[in-house]
């Protein structure tokens, strides 16, 4: 039976088991990197791993994780794969998620390093 709690019903299991798993993708520094990064625009991966700094067969990997997790997209433009978030509210989330670490980290005097580990 799901709560109503303050207007806001509970999802079901399947919903937050979906949820875990996007936001353990993300977990990762590198794929939360690529998301970010894709949600400034669209690239290819060549370009992808230039920005993030990572090799290419590993943006790849990261890329396929994402896109099985129905995260980001591909299409292609003649030999290139391009990729993009087309979930408006993927690219909120990333954007205000790390946009609100970003500010934090500018005006606090210590690491961000106190927030590892706190999800129990």
């Amino acid at each position: 039976m799901a709560a109503d709690i303050g207007g806001f019903e509970d999802p079901s299991a399947e919903v937050l088991a979906e949820a875990a798993a996007a936001f353990g993708l993300l977990a990762s520094s590198a794929r939360l990197h690529l998301m970010w990064a894709l949600a400034q625009g669209e690239s290819d991966v060549t370009h992808l791993a230039d920005r993030v700094g990572g090799a290419l067969p590993a943006v790849s990997q990261h890329l396929a994780k994402l896109k099985l997790a129905g995260l980001v997209r591909s299409r292609r433009e003649g030999r290139r794969q391009i990729y993009y978030v087309d979930d408006p509210d993927v690219v909120t989330v990333v954007r205000v998620m790390v946009g609100q670490l970003a500010a934090r980290a500018k005006g606090a005097s210590a690491p961000l390093h106190s927030l590892r580990g706190a999800g129990g």
